[in-house]
């Protein structure tokens, strides 16, 4: 597509770091291990699709994933995958089920390194906070854990957290794995029904909570919500705990059943022994959410296994983490890179945490706090960058960011812009890597290759062991085009089945309905000649103007260059059975209006750079724009509002107050 294309790579591995790098080190490792095929990375991505039962063993022994031993040795796993040819339905019965037989613990995993070594660091908006180092954190995990057995969780019981992005959201995670129980989490911005929604459904045992947060300078207090929340949940909750976050001694009376962080998990001067619950390897570790706008979210069941093998794969492999790198990555506790995260541990990475607005106190925050901590690889999201821009802000030279070797941005399309923003004015040898996944498979089908140029606009990869292919309407492969994203062949990350759901109906209407037994995704792509991929948005809400799909992030790559738009949402606006036009809503800088003349530049670089199927034929400035909590911009949602319809959940919105802003307007009446 027009606006991505470039003469040349803008980053290019030296054969020093190809020669360095963890997947060059892997081909070397399975080539030993007999795959004599795999010479380069094309060939190893072929090996790991044609061979899955091969290359995930091989991940297993590379990754060096701690689990129970056999008595008389061999194998921990009876066998590497039953059901390969079956996606759907999720029966254990029929598949697909991977390394049968296998028991192993997620906590055990990720604290396998000890030392003083920095494990977590935790930042706020007021700078850096606290350390914990690998001993540290090890011994504040088993203190969590011994209190949560006092308290008669078991495994398979539910612990939730409803927290900031601090360590005691790490913490209480690998508490709850540690003893078999699965963890779930919501960020402290959630409205009471929004929790409800989410917790209501699962009935959690245990709530950790906070007495409050601090955002964009605003102390924000959690209690009141939280008693809410309290007496609301199910009577299976049995016990409330309160990080003092905001106050060093919260009153948390009012809440039934609450007791303080250190009073629930005292610290006795010795840490007790920290035992793992080794459990099969499907066995839930986490439930993660769907945005819920459409309705109740639909709750997600991730296996410790699959979880845990899948992320080793993408951090060691394709983001080449190791020990002694520092990790960032921007999220709050209700989005899944705070689990993919925080697996950084598991290859000892140190772990860093922020809470807070990214741009606060000033835009350059988090670049300085990366500079401070020699953070190595830095992930964000596409709006961030973008907004970065914006701003002014040169980060290569006003930041220390000589140790950062990679930046990886997700939660939306990275348009090209920031491709060229990133290495002109933050790094210009710095691996960029936009990765794309999702809630629903804890992972990524897409991500980058430290072994591989990155090229303006482009997704560098297909992940190892992800069959990922576009196809069109016919269900067939297409290049070139774009189409529908699709998965063809079972992965250990896949959902081990939706929270309420015996007979899996849920599970299958959500992916497999549109194409049989293969995973739809959601959304639109396409797969370019170097073998990497764009996205060009939610599939749900591409435009079809005369016929011709069309993916929105087209349409905002060409828009947000625009001094003056500080972001848009573009919807198809039905006006009769067999008509529809392109609308598209402006959020402008702060006293920018929008005018003819920026009316016509805006359509102008949109003919050019796209085609004049994504022109719109109206352009309309708003003072907001609708996002999910986890910050995607939501295009159903304005579209249902525009077309009379009602939204079935706005608690899923962060400010579902916009909404209000495109109701009835004057100017689509025509």
């Amino acid at each position: 597509m027009t606006g991505r294309v470039s003469d040349g790579p803008l980053w290019t591995p030296s054969a020093e770091e190809i020669r360095g790098a963890r997947m060059t080190e892997f081909m070397r490792f399975v080539r030993e291990q007999g795959a004599l095929a795999v010479i380069d990375y094309p060939s190893l991505y072929e090996w790991s699709i044609s061979a899955p039962e091969e290359f995930w063993p091989a991940v297993w022994k590379y990754c060096g994933v701690i689990s129970q031993e056999r008595e008389g040795g061999g194998e921990p796993w009876d066998e590497v995958v039953v059901g390969l040819e079956r996606m759907a339905p999720p029966d254990p019965e029929i598949g697909p089920r991977w390394f049968t037989g296998a028991r192993l613990n997620f906590a055990e995993n990720l604290l396998r390194h000890r030392g003083e070594r920095a494990a977590l660091v935790a930042w706020t908006e007021s700078g850096r906070q606290r350390q914990l180092g690998f001993d540290e954190l090890h011994a504040e995990v088993a203190r969590f854990a011994l209190a949560l057995r006092k308290q008669g969780v078991v495994a398979g019981d539910r612990v939730a957290g409803f927290l900031p992005n601090i360590p005691e959201a790490v913490i209480a995670m690998l508490a709850a794995a540690s003893v078999g129980a699965i963890w779930s989490s919501c960020s402290p911005d959630f409205g009471v029904k929004g929790v409800l929604d989410r917790f209501g459904q699962i009935e959690p045992k245990v709530l950790v909570v906070a007495d409050g947060y601090v955002y964009a300078g605003k102390r924000i207090d959690c209690l009141e919500r939280v008693k809410e929340i309290v007496d609301q949940l199910p009577h299976t909750l049995e016990r409330v705990v309160v990080v003092p976050y905001l106050n060093r001694d919260p009153d948390a009376r009012l809440i039934r059943r609450a007791l303080g962080w250190r009073d629930f998990a005292p610290d006795t001067g010795f840490p007790p022994a920290l035992d793992y619950e080794r459990l099969p390897f499907d066995h839930p570790l986490y439930i993660l959410y769907s945005s819920g706008t459409t309705g109740l979210p639909k709750c997600m069941v991730h296996g410790a296994g699959g979880t845990l093998l899948q992320h080793l794969k993408e951090h060691a492999l394709h983001t080449d983490l190791r020990e002694g790198d520092v990790f960032f990555y921007f999220t709050t506790c209700g989005w899944m890179m705070w689990n993919w995260l925080v697996s950084g541990l598991a290859v000892g990475a140190t772990v860093v945490l922020y809470d807070g607005a990214p741009l606060h106190p000033y835009p350059s925050v988090l670049c300085d706090m990366a500079g401070d901590e020699g953070v190595t690889v830095f992930g964000t999201s596409a709006k961030y960058l973008a907004m970065l821009e914006k701003s002014g802000i040169k980060p290569r030279r006003a930041s220390d960011l000589s140790r950062l070797k990679a930046i990886l941005s997700t939660g939306s399309p990275l348009a090209a812009h920031s491709y060229d923003f990133v290495y002109r004015d933050v790094k210009p040898g710095v691996r960029l890597s936009s990765i794309s996944g999702g809630t629903d498979i804890v992972s990524c089908f897409a991500l980058g290759n430290p072994i591989a140029p990155v090229w303006r606009g482009e997704l560098q990869t297909r992940g190892l062991g992800m069959k990922v292919e576009v196809w069109d309407e016919a269900g067939r492969p297409v290049r070139g085009v774009p189409g529908e994203l699709v998965c063809t062949m079972p992965f250990p990350s896949m959902p081990v089945g939706f929270w309420r759901d015996p007979d899996g109906a849920k599970y299958r209407a959500a992916y497999f309905e549109h194409f049989p037994n293969v995973w739809r995704h959601g959304d639109w792509a396409e797969l370019t000649e170097h073998d990497g991929l764009v996205i060009h948005g939610r599939s749900d809400a591409t435009l079809n103007p005369g016929g011709v799909r069309i993916g929105t992030a087209e349409i905002y790559r060409q828009v947000e260059q625009f001094d003056e738009v500080v972001e848009c949402l573009a919807i198809e606006q039905q006006l009769g059975d067999d008509d529809s036009r392109v609308v598209l809503f402006v959020r402008l800088a702060e006293r920018r209006k929008l005018s003819d003349d920026l009316e016509e530049r805006i359509r102008k670089r949109i003919r050019e750079h796209t085609s004049p199927h994504h022109v719109p034929k109206k352009i309309v400035q708003v003072a907001d724009i609708p996002r999910t909590i986890s910050g995607k911009i939501s295009e159903l949602a304005v579209r249902e509002v525009v077309h009379g319809r009602p939204v079935k959940n706005t608690d899923a919105l962060a400010n579902p107050a916009a909404l209000d802003l495109y109701r009835d307007l004057p100017e689509l009446r025509d």
